[in-house]
């Protein structure tokens, strides 16, 4: 792997936010451009089909564009947040005093943080760390910072000194934190408006001692406690699940396929125009780089490698052979042992249980297999990545559904995300692979697009499986399909009583496609559209 550093190239990056978005069009802007351009384009690695990786504010590292239509991008919508080091175009994160002063601001609020008092009797501290997954064992035992966190990680540690700074000098009741926090408690319990809450505000810091660290209005307040959630993102969707109306698609009032309407028709007086389908996705990657700023769980995010395995015994997935022939196949992604690895978990469920009419609402859940056994499977580490609404399944659409966290694990997969390691206090690159997807048997047809009905159901035999109609009740049978996978010598092969009935079975077991195979046999079908036609749902079986 080609990586060149920061330091080499354009040590001073304060052109790249200097103005807004109106101002991207001066002299210095337009030279850094060309030189970031210059830079992306000596590194043979970063193409693909003769394009590079797009930073702009709306691609944001997820498309390969053509460098003159990237230059474009960045000249017309600037540079996505927070980009300072190029690391998804080849650059190794080497902090300097210009981005450091750029990205964190205040050195002394993120290596000083560790210095804060006793936070047992804060409980807006600890609400910070239970955003962070810290306990309270832990959360006041920062280690000193050797090296500057990137812009994510120091928004967040400032937060955590916000919990410590009183209001004003002297003040003892409250802090920085708890005056905003209290505040936004009276607006959501009382309704307030926007206007109304800074009015509050403003007749507050009237009354307040001068110097007074009070946020002096709500976007100011919101923009203090945005680091503490994780956000999410609603994207419109075809009712039918044809379509995503997402990134090149967004601007869209139709579905491509089917031709349904996006938004319900306005009735009354009604000016806002509503969706007839939302898909909810919460991005996994601040949640995992949330993982490495805890030194409880950051320290336990490369236990997959640390542990030492028993012959034979199988207590995690990292002693399995699927683990251990991945870290052969990707050597350079195994040589981080800090690169996470996640298996995915999707299954319909009725909200409202048996109270109300049927409706199949399907979660999609990720969980870290970096972590020991007694920690991968809890709650708190078990994400949830995306909501499917209902009322019907998304069938074998599914796939549709499923791209915006098909497109950030390629991007965490190819290029990775910068994060801070809290317990060896320096950022590195995270990359992260999703390994295994667990679902029931329905589920599984849904997620592999292979159909799981009829005589082809086993997607291990597929057309060589044994599987047979019976006469009366025209049902699929397996019956005794299995026992071609024992061993050639296994007694049970020879059984001609407890299986068919005189029957020995000589065969051998079915050969196990390679990824490859599979997708050369997929490749001869060609696009598949997914749409429901006519009210019915063409399925594709492979044979």
């Amino acid at each position: 792997m080609f990586y060149r550093d920061s330091t080499e190239v354009m040590d001073d990056r304060s052109w790249m936010y200097r103005d807004s978005s109106q101002g991207l069009w001066r002299m210095d802007y337009c030279n850094g451009v060309q030189g970031f351009i210059n830079f992306a384009t000596s590194i043979p690695r970063n193409f693909t089909d003769g394009g590079i990786r797009c930073p702009c504010r709306k691609c944001k590292n997820l498309k390969f564009l053509h460098q003159d239509v990237v230059t474009m991008h960045l000249l017309t919508k600037g540079f996505m947040q927070d980009y300072l080091c190029w690391y998804a175009h080849g650059e190794l994160f080497v902090p300097n005093e210009s981005m450091v002063e750029r990205v964190v601001g205040s050195t002394s609020s993120a290596s000083n943080m560790h210095e804060v008092g006793n936070e047992n009797n804060n409980r807006y501290r600890n609400m910070v760390m239970d955003a962070m997954r810290m306990s309270e064992g832990n959360a006041s035992e920062f280690p000193n910072i050797e090296e500057e966190p990137n812009a994510d990680a120091a928004r967040f540690f400032d937060l955590l000194k916000d919990s410590d700074e009183p209001l004003w000098d002297g003040c003892t009741n409250h802090s920085k934190l708890s005056a905003v926090a209290q505040v936004f408690t009276l607006k959501s319990d009382h309704g307030l408006s926007e206007a109304g809450y800074d009015k509050i505000i403003e007749w507050a810091r009237s009354i307040l001692p001068e110097g007074n660290k009070l946020k002096e209005n709500f976007y100011a307040a919101k923009s203090m406690m945005k680091p503490l959630s994780l956000g999410y993102q609603k994207i419109d969707m075809c009712p039918n699940f044809c379509m995503l109306y997402y990134l090149e698609n967004a601007e869209l009032t139709e579905c491509m396929t089917c031709g349904h309407s996006r938004y319900k028709p306005r009735t009354g007086r009604v000016k806002t125009l509503v969706a007839y389908k939302k898909l909810r996705y919460f991005p996994i990657t601040p949640r995992l780089q949330r993982l490495f700023m805890s030194p409880r769980t950051a320290e336990h995010m490369t236990w997959h490698q640390s542990h030492h395995a028993v012959d034979g015994v199988m207590v995690h997935p990292s002693d399995g052979e699927a683990w251990k022939h991945f870290n052969s196949v990707h050597p350079h992604f195994s040589a981080e042992s800090r690169n996470v690895h996640l298996g995915l978990c999707t299954d319909g469920f009725n909200p409202f249980r048996s109270f109300a009419a049927p409706y199949s609402c399907w979660p999609v859940i990720l969980t870290v297999y970096n972590l020991p056994p007694g920690m991968c499977m809890r709650p708190e580490f078990m994400f949830l990545s995306m909501v499917i609404p209902g009322p019907s399944s998304p069938g074998r659409n599914i796939d549709v559904c499923l791209r915006p966290l098909i497109d950030e694990l390629t991007q965490l997969w190819s290029s990775g995300a910068l994060t801070y390691d809290i317990s060896r206090k320096h950022n590195f690159v995270m990359r992260a692979a999703l390994m295994w997807t667990i679902n029931d048997f329905p589920a599984y047809g849904m997620v592999s697009g292979w159909s799981t009905h009829g005589k082809l159901a086993c997607p291990y035999c597929m057309e060589n499986n044994k599987a047979f109609t019976l006469t009366n009740e025209g049902k699929t049978y397996f019956f005794d399909c299995h026992r071609r996978f024992l061993l050639p010598n296994h007694k049970y092969r020879k059984n001609r009583k407890d299986f068919f009935v005189g029957r020995v079975e000589k065969d051998v077991a079915p050969p196990r496609l390679s990824g490859e195979e599979l997708l050369d046999v997929v490749s001869e079908y060609g696009d598949i559209v997914f749409s429901l036609q006519q009210g019915s749902r063409s399925f594709l079986v492979l044979v």
